[in-house]
């Protein structure tokens, strides 16, 4: 990691203002490592989505809890860390979105996006934690 790699948390707290933090926060992180235009796109809703998730149906917007983005990159990948204080769910009874009887809900399609949108999503703390990686090409 001593290439330049950044190393860095971010605490949040449990309100959607905070989503304006990680919005800024990705920006930064982004220009430093000269991610394409496509490739931030991706990036922000991927973490944007975790955030929310997070701070929505982890720590239900609960004051007292906070959600904590690690963040780590090196040359070829950027790695995101999105953990919370609630209770967790299992990642894998989340109904499919793109099933015709779940294409009206409005819920469930956060994990299915991070899916989509990362190239790598693992979750872990039986929920509580949710690891994005996103391989990047070094300028």
């Amino acid at each position: 990691m001593g290439d330049g790699g950044i190393n860095q948390e971010v605490k949040l707290a449990s309100k959607v203002e905070s989503l304006i933090e990680i919005e800024q926060c990705v920006d930064k992180i982004c220009e430093q490592y000269h991610i394409e235009e496509d490739n931030y796109g991706n990036i922000l809703i991927a973490i944007s989505e975790a955030v929310n998730n997070a701070i929505t149906h982890g720590n239900n917007f609960d004051p007292s809890k906070s959600v904590r983005l690690n963040i780590e990159g090196t040359s070829s990948k950027l790695i995101f860390v999105v953990e919370d204080e609630g209770v967790g769910f299992d990642p894998n009874a989340i109904p499919d979105p793109t099933l015709p009887e779940n294409l009206e809900k409005l819920s469930g399609r956060g994990v299915f996006l991070m899916r989509s949108l990362a190239d790598d999503v693992e979750f872990s703390n039986n929920g509580r934690s949710v690891k994005l990686s996103f391989s990047i090409s070094a300028n």
